[in-house]
């Protein structure tokens, strides 16, 4: 399978809030640096500009970032300014609020309530926009996450956000979160092989309530922040040399597989991942090669 032609259309859409994007979108967090998360060695400016133009330039119009993507030198807003704006009509720009890094890099606590508004300001400054189109609220092990949320639905109403999701969430807080205002997306980490029962629950309710259900570390597995695993089983190892791609691939048309309102949002900072990660939603998995991925799936857990 070639991936020169192939644009995000492949993968067909989901309308998110009011907008219809693709469903291969694009994560930010890889775009600053070697390390994410790390004040490691920056990325190059001029290749990681490269990457997102080429990204919208194949169809994708859903990007994924936050204020606290930075390196030492680059931050992951600052890049999309620069690379996209004016921003295309189309394109939907998600970012993520609750936690929060200082200058230095370090994690600071969990935001209040009351600083979410400086949060959603600091993305709205860095990204050039009077608006942002789809705000997450992370959760950040708090038991209840009303007042956050509840905080949010305010900046909702004045304005600020038009779309509120939630994120790293069990069932019950999408429930509470839906009490206060409405809901069009969860961001919940999963993928092949990292099976987790709250997870799999989150992703049968969103289907049901037509939620998106965005997973992150779709392709990274247990690499996490650090990476794609290269911890691959023979199940994907078997349907990646079928249809002649990669695993990473594979675990994408996976992921999407999962369900209609799934939205996959890999992340990288190199030309020829992002051209093989869009291919992927060209990717149809059989019905033999979905079981025993399923399989490997739900024994993993």
């Amino acid at each position: 399978m070639t991936s020169e032609t192939i644009t995000a259309d492949a993968a067909g859409t989901w309308t998110l809030g009011d907008t219809t994007v693709g469903r291969i979108g694009f994560g930010a967090m890889r775009l600053t640096g070697d390390a994410a998360f790390h004040l490691g060695t920056p990325s190059d400016r001029d290749r990681s500009i490269a990457v997102l133009r080429e990204a919208v330039g194949l169809g994708v119009n859903h990007i994924d970032t936050a204020a606290f993507y930075f390196s030492s030198l680059r931050s992951a807003n600052e890049l999309i300014n620069s690379a996209l704006a004016p921003y295309p009509d189309d394109l939907l720009i998600a970012t993520k609020v609750g936690p929060f890094r200082d200058w230095s890099g370090e994690w600071g606590t969990s935001a209040r309530p009351e600083d979410l508004r400086g949060h959603v300001e600091e993305n709205l400054r860095q990204l050039g926009r009077d608006h942002l189109d789809l705000v997450y609220l992370r959760r950040m092990e708090q038991d209840s996450i009303a007042e956050h949320f509840g905080a949010l639905a305010e900046l909702r109403q004045a304005g600020l956000v038009r779309h509120l999701g939630v994120s790293g969430i069990e069932p019950r807080h999408l429930a509470e979160a839906q009490a206060i205002a409405p809901v069009v997306s969860v961001q919940n980490r999963y993928g092949l092989g990292d099976h987790q029962p709250a997870a799999e629950e989150l992703l049968r309710l969103c289907g049901e309530q037509g939620i998106a259900f965005v997973p992150f570390y779709a392709i990274a597995g247990d690499s996490g922040p650090h990476g794609a695993t290269t911890a691959h089983g023979e199940a994907v190892l078997t349907a990646a040399r079928a249809h002649g791609t990669s695993p990473a691939q594979i675990r994408l048309a996976w992921t999407l597989a999962r369900g209609p309102h799934v939205l996959a949002i890999p992340g990288t900072g190199n030309p020829a991942h992002l051209a093989e990660n869009v291919a992927a939603g060209a990717l149809r998995l059989t019905a033999e090669e979905l079981d025993g991925l399923n399989e490997a799936h739900t024994s993993a857990g």
